[in-house]
């Protein structure tokens, strides 16, 4: 089985052979391939730590077609205190579709599995159907949303609800954009049961800014805060850098 960082190596080259072809197949299929990669200096999923608090790679490519159809994969190195329960890798698939409802709305709907496939102890992977609209209000993209994963093994024979909101905008004549996000969890993947205590809900909130340095590359810091006990490299408050080659 390969390492994490391996996979995501071996995924990153494969999104540069596929871009190399992508303006191609574009111009005879109407399917864009796009990719990117990243290191950040702490993998937060809503808010708690997938990573121990420490470094991850990551990475995805993903296959849009001008109808708003697209597939991809993106995956992640992760840290799951040596239980091997996820092991050191999660890699994502989904699938879905985007697109207007009307000038200023845009929907996106999809399906998104989390598979784990260095984990040795157990069930992990879990499926999550997903829902959500934008609005684009002048220079603020505001998106409101919801994801839902069904009562499984992986999660203790428990369900997920994700309910979030983003407001994201770009600062005139600089190239920085600015983002919040405010979620909400109830179930299994609750921070503050995540972190020892009964209570299955809790919110996870941030604030963070992203700086171009170049084409492609991007430079983001972000505040990360959530719910429940703070547990240092878990779900303490941190801040999160994180350093981005979209392609």
């Amino acid at each position: 089985m390969l390492t994490s960082i391996r996979s995501l190596v071996a995924a990153s080259a494969l999104a540069g052979s596929l871009l190399v072809a992508a303006p191609a197949l574009a111009q005879d299929s109407g399917i864009t391939v796009s990719g990117n990669v990243a290191v950040t200096s702490d993998y937060r999923f809503r808010g708690v730590s997938l990573s121990a608090g420490d470094p991850a790679i990551q990475g995805g490519i993903t296959a849009s077609h001008t109808s708003g159809f697209y597939v991809g994969t993106w995956g992640s190195s992760i840290d799951d205190g040596g239980t091997e329960i996820y092991g050191e890798m999660e890699l994502d698939l989904f699938a879905g579709w985007s697109g207007p409802l009307s000038d200023a709305f845009k929907a996106d709907v999809g399906m998104l599995v989390y598979t784990y496939p260095t984990n040795e102890n157990g069930p992990a992977d879990y499926w999550e159907p997903y829902a959500s609209v934008t609005g684009q209000f002048g220079p603020v993209a505001a998106k409101v949303g919801a994801a839902y994963a069904w009562e499984t093994d992986s999660l203790g024979g428990n369900d997920n609800l994700y309910l979030y909101t983003n407001l994201d905008a770009g600062i005139p004549g600089a190239p920085v954009t600015v983002s919040a996000h405010l979620g909400y969890t109830d179930g299994a993947l609750a921070p503050p049961l995540l972190a020892g205590t009964l209570d299955d809900t809790g919110f996870d909130w941030s604030l963070g800014a992203g700086v171009t340095v170049m084409k492609g590359l991007t430079l983001s810091a972000t505040y990360v805060g959530v719910e429940g006990p703070s547990i240092d490299g878990f779900t303490d408050d941190t801040v999160v850098g994180t350093l981005t080659f979209a392609m």
